[in-house]
């Protein structure tokens, strides 16, 4: 993702070097209790850590970030000089555009050089890395009063995204048991926004069910040009091959269905994305990009469809908000100004459940340098390098309640309409809707490319189907 805005989901060269991963025999599941509890570590170096809280325990040190290009990032190196006044410690860090980042990283990790400290990975990642025995459990540093300063304050962060980030290491169980294996840093809730212009002339209004959604879709597809609006169509979601594809607006509405991508039976997961009533969701999902997305909708990634609408190309986008908001700044796009957000169809029973995405921290569990490496993730996802990331730059949305109420952060967020509403609206049911599990890159792949046979014109339920049977001997 480059400096402008562009998302991190996108991870197109993942897959292959996670599959050595996956070749690394299992840890046994973590009994590790969440952050803020009284279980004990079990031979943490955190433990190591005694006395009074010190921030300045490791001057003369230094540790060493992998970083991923995004603007959380920017906002993140521009204020280092303040982390090394605070604590002595130098950062040196390497920063990697999107397109081989999570290579670099998987690469380093796999090869246990710990070449890294610390480094930014997706909350999903932990399903990947940590089995392995690649990640650090940060809950021992969490509790241990001597490592970690007051301030910090574990309670100021949302639930949910510390909760995204903690795992059993077992499949299927759910998140927030066992160890914490990364620190939420920023995160994206999947919305729908809007060009008002084009909603404006021909008098429409947001979706508020997916029957609505679909039809207005088409609607626009073939009203838009007339009205004014040469080239553009309905809606834009992801299509490409790729998981990325599965996770934002797709789980989202699917999951606003009660709809699962797999159950658990016993010790065993069986895939669920073939039930009836996902046949026919899958099925009228295809149906509505057929008939209100983009020609070329089977190479969309969330640049084409976050491009699309700040052209004008695309009347809707239903994606993370971050992928509109950098659209809808003033002069970042012929769209500016006029993009509005809204929370995106509700399931039938009223439900706004929306999966997310958490751009995380996380320490090298081989790391030489762990106490100096807790000390800079204390910093760099505390209150104040957070606000300052908020509010000077563009690190959205804020993981913290502190920010998030913060007069300053919320005055500029006002400036583009229903960003806040939306937030608000969606924050309490917006969680990681997928069933942890180690084998997630390859079976959404696959998931995306069955939905790309379905928009193709074959049957939903066949494909579905044959798609279930094939996850079910990977994963089971």
């Amino acid at each position: 993702m480059d400096m402008h805005g562009h998302l991190g989901h996108d991870r197109r060269r993942f897959l292959a070097l996670a599959a050595a991963a996956s070749s690394v025999p299992l840890l046994s599941a973590c009994g590790a209790g969440f952050g803020g509890g009284d279980s004990k570590s079990d031979g943490s170096a955190a433990d190591d850590v005694t006395g009074s809280f010190d921030w300045r325990r490791h001057k003369g040190t230094t540790v060493k970030a992998l970083l991923n290009k995004h603007p959380y990032t920017d906002a993140l190196i521009a204020d280092l000089k303040a982390f090394t006044a605070k604590t002595g410690i130098k950062v040196e860090y390497d920063v990697f555009p999107e397109d081989n980042y999570f290579d670099k990283l998987t690469v380093d990790l796999s090869s246990g050089r710990a070449s890294y400290d610390i480094f930014m990975l997706g909350a999903y990642m932990v399903w990947q890395y940590g089995p392995p025995g690649w990640l650090e459990d940060l809950g021992p540093w969490m509790r241990n009063e001597s490592a970690t300063g007051a301030e910090w304050d574990q309670d100021d962060f949302l639930p949910s995204l510390l909760e995204g980030t903690q795992w059993s290491l077992k499949a299927g169980t759910p998140l927030g048991q066992g160890g914490q294996y990364a620190l939420p840093w920023g995160w994206e809730a999947n919305v729908v926004a809007y060009n008002t212009e084009v909603f404006d002339k021909l008098g429409l209004r947001p979706a508020e069910s997916f029957d609505e959604l679909r039809e207005l879709a088409g609607t626009i597809k073939r009203k838009a040009p007339g009205a004014g609006f040469d080239g553009m169509y309905g809606v834009a979601v992801r299509g490409s091959r790729s998981w990325a594809t599965i996770h934002p607006g797709f789980m989202t509405m699917f999951s606003r269905y009660k709809l699962k991508d797999f159950t658990v039976d016993g010790e065993s997961l069986k895939p669920a994305m073939n039930s009836p009533e996902a046949i026919t969701f899958t099925r009228d999902w295809a149906d509505m990009v057929k008939k209100g997305g983009p020609p070329s909708w089977t190479s969309y990634t969330w640049y084409q469809c976050s491009s699309d609408l700040g052209a004008k190309k695309a009347g809707m986008l239903f994606d993370a908000d971050t992928a509109a908001y950098f659209q809808a700044v003033k002069g970042a796009s012929p769209a500016a100004g006029k993009i509005a957000f809204h929370p995106g169809p509700k399931g039938p029973d009223g439900s706004l459940a929306t999966n997310m995405w958490i751009w995380s921290l996380g320490m090298n569990a081989k790391s030489k340098k762990k106490s100096a490496a807790w000390l800079f993730l204390q910093w760099a996802t505390g209150k104040e390098h957070l606000r300052k990331g908020a509010i000077e730059y563009n690190h959205i949305d804020p993981v913290r309640k502190s920010v998030s109420d913060d007069p300053a952060y919320r005055d500029k967020m006002s400036e583009l309409p229903g960003f806040i509403e939306t937030f608000e609206a969606v924050q309490d049911q917006t969680r990681i809707q997928f069933t942890p599990q180690e084998q997630f890159f390859d079976a959404t792949t696959s998931w995306a490319s069955a939905l790309q046979e379905i928009y193709g014109g074959k049957s939903a339920g066949p494909v579905l189907n044959g798609l279930a049977d094939d996850l079910a001997s990977k994963v089971g």
